[in-house]
């Protein structure tokens, strides 16, 4: 049962790395769903560090 599991995976992660490959519509797709992720990762991160920069701001006042 886990090898069937292991094996689908695999199978689906061959599949869709051909069609990506050879579509350019759905490469194109991934390339785009990739800029936006890190745009958002690039946003969090930026959220994070202010916050933090607070903080430290904060205990030096205290």
């Amino acid at each position: 049962m886990e090898k069937m599991f292991w094996l689908g995976l695999v199978l689906g992660a061959v599949g869709g790395a051909l069609l990506v490959a050879n579509s350019y519509k759905a490469r194109s797709l991934v390339k785009k769903s990739q800029a936006e992720v890190m745009q958002k990762v690039d946003q969090m991160m930026d959220e994070r560090l202010a916050s933090a920069d607070e903080d430290k701001q904060e205990k030096k006042k205290k």
